[in-house]
């Protein structure tokens, strides 16, 4: 007595029902791995984000040695950024798309480009004076005592530590945000480095608009 062979039709819905539970079981591990992953390691904050609420009076110093109040960028828009002049690639970079930028958003008066210092060590009052010349155009370059550039690292929300990299222009990893605040010293958004620059000009014009 032979023994028959199941069905075609049978054979169709086992392999299917197979295959579903494969399918089934991959979906799973892939679940179950991807909550174990943002278990174990949550989004953290990146050193790009701002604070939506901060800044404040500060008094630095100038390319000319001269003590410079916070309330000399009331009454025209300006953008500030943190940086060092020995800096590699990122702030020259940063400083010459700003300047770009500010040309095509109404020229140099349409709003001031701050630079301060995060190492007032090897940045004195003449380096960010010559550093901020070199853009030929009007920049501000400030500098002070380390406790000041603390203060006012934080309250801007500013990362910038040493590095610990021995290659010239590496020494200090630090935020490359550009800060945009109002007119009355009130803070607008950001410029990251990744924002295109059609982006970033519809940004300045709605600043100085």
């Amino acid at each position: 007595m032979t023994e028959e062979s199941p069905p075609r039709s049978t054979l169709r819905r086992v392999r299917l029902l197979l295959w579903l539970v494969i399918a089934l079981a991959v979906v799973g591990t892939a679940a179950l791995l991807l909550v174990r992953r943002v278990t174990v390691n949550p989004p953290q904050e990146t050193s790009q984000s701002a604070p939506t609420n901060f800044g404040g009076p500060f008094t630095l110093v100038d390319g000319d040695g001269k003590p410079f109040s916070s309330a000399k960028l009331l009454g025209t828009p300006y953008a500030i950024y943190f940086g060092f002049t020995r800096c590699g690639d990122v702030c020259p970079t940063t400083l010459s798309r700003m300047v770009k930028l500010r040309k095509e958003a109404g020229g140099d008066k349409a709003f001031r480009i701050v630079f301060v210092t995060i190492d007032p060590k090897h940045d004195g009052p003449k380096e960010v004076g010559q550093y901020a010349d070199l853009f030929n155009a009007p920049i501000i370059g400030l500098t002070g005592t380390q406790a000041q550039i603390d203060q006012v690292k934080k309250q801007y929300g500013i990362y910038a530590q040493p590095s610990g990299h021995p290659m010239p222009g590496k020494e200090m990893m630090h935020s490359a945000i550009v800060l945009l605040f109002d007119r009355n010293g009130k803070f607008v958004t950001t410029i990251a480095p990744d924002d295109p620059d059609a982006d970033a000009l519809s940004k300045l014009k709605k600043l100085v608009g």
